[in-house]
């Protein structure tokens, strides 16, 4: 705690925030800089975890970068409330994509040895023909990429209307019907937003 700079005062933040929002690079930096202390605060919550404090430290400074971007004085009351909840929020994103990420299994890891002590990988005892075999590990990586641009390239709504209706994430399918009752929208509403997320993925896999 004691290598960052204290932090800014009232009135010095208006004063930094007001030069940056009329365009001076350097408000935003100093912005930044002197609120480095609120991450480290904040990082110190997770020193149980596995990722080292360091890694936290530079994850907690993207989400203070993005709270000092985003920030908007005229409906927020101070920059560190603000910037504590993006800090956090980035913090748990990362760590959500690292438990998500450690359950994936390829088909190439190894699961143990053969009588000669050879190693013997998932692909060696699928029991399908090889042709087969191939296809799998085609689809599971065009899963693992439609999963990408779904996180990616969707908005919130687009992504729970097609989790909902094709049941991803081996979820239930429902009709446009049923998800309209869940969402409290229209059908057609549905319809169109169906629409719409799918072809944002078709374009991006043409």
């Amino acid at each position: 705690m004691k290598a960052f700079p204290q932090p800014l005062s009232r009135e010095e933040e208006q004063f930094y925030m007001q030069k940056y929002t009329e365009g001076d690079l350097n408000a935003k930096h100093i912005l930044i800089e002197r609120n480095l202390r609120l991450v480290a605060h904040i990082v110190k919550k997770y020193q149980h975890a596995d990722t080292d404090q360091e890694d936290f430290i530079s994850i907690g400074t993207i989400g203070l970068i993005k709270a000092v971007t985003t920030f908007n004085p005229k409906r927020n009351n101070r920059l560190a409330s603000y910037a504590a909840r993006c800090i956090e929020n980035e913090i748990l994103m990362f760590l959500r994509s690292q438990k998500k990420s450690s359950k994936e299994v390829s088909l190439y890891d190894p699961i143990g040895t053969d009588c000669e002590g050879n190693e013997i990988q998932l692909y060696d005892i699928l029991e399908t023909e090889e042709i087969d075999a191939e296809a799998q590990i085609a689809l599971h990586d065009d899963i693992q990429l439609l999963y990408t641009k779904v996180e990616s390239e969707l908005s919130p709504r687009e992504r729970l209307v097609l989790k909902l209706r094709y049941g991803l994430y081996n979820e239930e399918e429902y009709t446009q019907r049923e998800v309209a009752s869940q969402l409290g929208i229209s059908r057609s509403y549905v319809s169109r937003i169906e629409k719409s997320a799918i072809e944002k993925l078709r374009r991006h896999f043409q």
